[in-house]
């Protein structure tokens, strides 16, 4: 037996579509007004008529929306409306991407107009059609006869199939609608105040009142609407003419509403923002990122090492990775939350600017339309808090301070689609996660780098202005000005000079000890083990000889001469450790001389040879035939090249593989460079690495090496940094520039 059945969806399904599908009336709204924009309307006018004062319901109350775009004839309620899910704007899409007006079509799947439902049981539409010539081109008038559609579902409740208190099955064939057709009545040409502006109405629109409504209104509910469908169109480009306009009312009262904060919420991005991320754009042909950062050009590709190099492109793979989204465009703005109230810069935000601030997030358009809800305070859709919390938070900006926008098409991002519901996109593939993670990269990216060096920077000023701040000797030189005249003052002021100075005096010699006692701890620690293993030997071969003596073994002359001669080479490896660390100490330091790198860079490799060896670290050297010669002293560098050692040294031992430290060393240049193939230096450290107490090993680092080999440096306008370029990088790990200023 072989039988063909049909599907017969209950009645109960047009109320679904509405009141489930759709997730709250804010969306509902919006759907309404797409289908006006869909419409080439050049505005909406949304009325909440008869509510009370706090928008609390009455019995009367009900909600117009009102149009003025082409409107609908009777062919198409009865052939497009009243289908749900009619594919009428996929066709349309699919001959002609955008409207008369040139919009790009909003709607495709049909349902929109059903977020009716989710508002109230009794829908009225009325509608007029715009008259269209003999090309299909629409002109300037209305056609003769209007058109109203009533639903009313008033009779259903949550369980409207029963009826009469008998179950009865009721399905969508069932279901009539009247359409009434009048000669036109309610949409006539004639005066119309939307705002402040008096316009005329055109003969042609669309007309939906709902009423018996499901929603509990209130104030708060309608200003959030005013609010968001505010930002239904890009509200942060500059010059953005908008041929579409939404009004809400009261009755006859324009509703004012939250969208008063938006001057104040430009005049923060403008004026309060560390960064104007503007210009923005994301090509998927050739992956590259390019915007305007304060109106400075930036241009990056995921074949450069700040990308490629942090931790989300290993979702990518290969660099040459082809993202399943297409291009966009962006432009955000970065704010600091952290801006000391006591000494507020530019930057400063009060609780005010902070709160505005907040109430926006990255937002996505389409086609110059929001996506919803993204954008939405707590809406995270960028995964940033998720990243923040997974990865690390300081390699992140927060969702509090970036404020933006990401333009998309329906052309360059097809894959991109609204879910039914209106929230949100469709996870189709993986088009939707390379659009997000692309979107993060850019912002890591920003965070790492520009917004990474402003903090360094914010720090440093704000030491620098401590600093000023106290500027005892001009503050002093300005009293004994002032007090010229006061004898007793001035004599007071001049003793508190002297002792100031003094006290200065003893405050820079401390730092220079103490700076050079981290040098000869850090050597002696090292050398340490090499002495011990002499003296151990020394003692052994010592004790070996009085043994033999004592017993009354014959050694003879030449035997007892090579036992002695071991015992005095062991002793003088000890004294070559010991003279080498002495350098470091006060009371043997050297004066300024010309002195050959190499010989003390000779120096430091002998004390950590042992170690070296034991834990597979080769050292290979590369010079020029010009020996480099530099006017300073011996303990300067070797108190530089010992922190290049041991850092060298503890990296290298967390690395399981062929270990190398390369040193070149270029006397015409007057250049060294030093790497090794660790892990290198992390991205999070690259900024601090030389300043003091600072230490890329947690609490086994003292943070004061490479500070110190800075600042002595620096002493004789020599300079020590991290490679830039990649002809400077020898190895992949940690590499670093030390450049010396040539002799007249």
């Amino acid at each position: 037996m072989k039988e063909t059945l049909t599907i017969r969806p209950y009645a109960r399904l047009i109320t679904m579509l509405g009141d489930q599908l759709i997730k709250n009336e804010l969306i509902a709204l919006v759907e309404l007004i797409k289908n006006s924009y869909d419409a080439d309307a050049s505005w909406v006018k949304v009325s909440f008529i008869d509510f009370k004062t706090d928008f609390s319901l009455t019995e009367k109350s009900k909600i117009i929306i009102e149009d003025d775009g082409c409107g609908m004839d009777a062919d198409i309620l009865k052939k497009h409306w009243m289908n749900p899910a009619t594919p009428d704007k996929l066709r349309k899409k699919e001959i002609s991407a955008k409207t008369e007006k040139g919009r790009i079509l909003q709607g495709e799947k049909g349902i929109g107009r059903f977020a009716v439902f989710k508002l109230g049981k009794n829908i009225k539409i009325t509608t007029r059609r715009q008259k269209q010539d003999g090309a299909g081109h629409f002109v300037d008038s209305g056609e003769d006869v209007e058109n109203t559609l009533i639903y009313d579902f008033s009779k259903y409740d949550d369980d409207f199939l029963k009826e009469n208190g008998e179950d009865k099955d009721l399905f969508l064939e069932n279901l009539s609608v009247e359409l009434i057709q009048t000669p036109p009545t309610a949409i006539i040409q004639r005066d119309i105040i939307l705002g402040t502006t008096r316009r005329q109405r055109k003969p042609y629109g669309t007309i939906i009142e709902i009423s018996q409504l499901k929603t509990k209104w209130n104030a708060s509910r309608v200003d959030r609407i005013q609010s968001e469908v505010g930002k239904l169109q890009p509200i942060f480009l500059k010059n953005y003419d908008s041929d579409f306009s939404v009004w809400i009312y009261k009755d006859s009262q324009l509703h004012e509403s939250q969208d008063r904060y938006k001057e104040q919420l430009i005049n923060c991005l403008e004026n309060k923002s560390v960064f104007k991320v503007t210009d923005g754009f994301y090509s998927s042909e050739n992956n590259s990122i390019r915007f305007k950062l304060n109106e400075q050009n930036v241009d990056i590709s995921f074949k450069d090492s700040d990308i490629s190099g942090l931790r989300l492109f290993e979702k990518f793979g290969l660099p040459n990775y082809k993202t399943e989204c297409g291009s966009f465009r962006f432009e955000f703005y970065l704010f600091d939350f952290n801006v000391d109230s006591e000494n507020p810069s530019k930057y400063f935000l009060d609780r005010d600017e902070k709160k505005i601030i907040r109430e926006h997030r990255i937002y996505l358009y389409r086609d110059g339309i929001r996506v919803m809800p993204y954008g939405d305070p707590e809406d995270d859709w960028l995964r940033i808090d998720i990243a923040r919390g997974t990865i690390r938070a300081n390699e992140f900006l927060s969702n509090d301070q970036v404020v933006g926008c990401i333009y998309i098409s329906q052309k360059e991002n097809p894959q991109l689609i609204d879910k039914t519901n209106r929230e949100g996109l469709i996870e189709n593939g993986r088009a939707l996660d390379d659009f997000i993670t692309v979107i993060q990269l850019i912002l890591q990216y920003l965070r790492k780098k520009p917004f990474a060096q402003y903090l360094i920077d914010k720090q440093r000023k704000k030491e620098v202005d401590r600093i000023k701040q106290g500027r005892p000797s001009e503050l002093i030189e300005t009293a004994k000005k002032q007090y010229a005249d006061d004898k007793q003052t001035l004599n007071f002021l001049k003793t508190f000079e002297s002792s100031y100075a003094k006290e200065k005096r003893v405050l820079e010699d401390r730092i220079n000890k103490t700076e050079n006692l981290a040098a000869v701890g850090l050597s002696i620690e090292t050398a340490s083990h090499d002495v011990m293993l002499f003296i151990r030997k020394t003692l052994e071969q010592q004790d070996a000889l009085i043994r033999d003596l004592m017993s009354g073994i014959s050694i003879d002359t030449e035997e007892l001469l090579t036992r002695l001669t071991l015992i005095r080479g062991n002793f003088s490896m000890v004294e070559t450790q010991m003279k080498d660390v002495q350098l470091l100490f006060p009371s043997t330091k050297s004066r300024t001389k010309r002195i050959n790198v190499k010989e003390i860079i000779d120096k430091v490799h002998r004390l950590y040879k042992r170690a070296f060896e034991e834990n597979g670290i080769s050292v290979e050297f590369s010079c020029t035939d010009q020996p480099l010669i530099v006017k300073t002293t011996d303990a300067v560098l070797l108190q530089v090249f010992i922190n290049l050692f041991d850092n060298a040294y503890y990296w290298l031992k967390t690395v399981n593989k062929k270990r190398e430290i390369k040193i070149s060393i270029d006397g015409y240049g007057q250049k060294l460079i030093f790497s090794d193939n660790g892990p290198g230096i992390k991205e999070d450290d690259v900024n601090y690495i030389f300043e003091a107490f600072y230490s890329g090993k947690g609490e086994e680092g003292r943070g004061l090496g490479l500070y110190i080999a800075r600042q002595l440096l620096d002493r004789y306008d020599y300079s020590i940094n991290l490679a830039e370029f990649s002809k400077d990088r020898l190895l992949d790990g940690a590499n670093f520039v030390l450049e010396f200023i040539k002799e007249d």
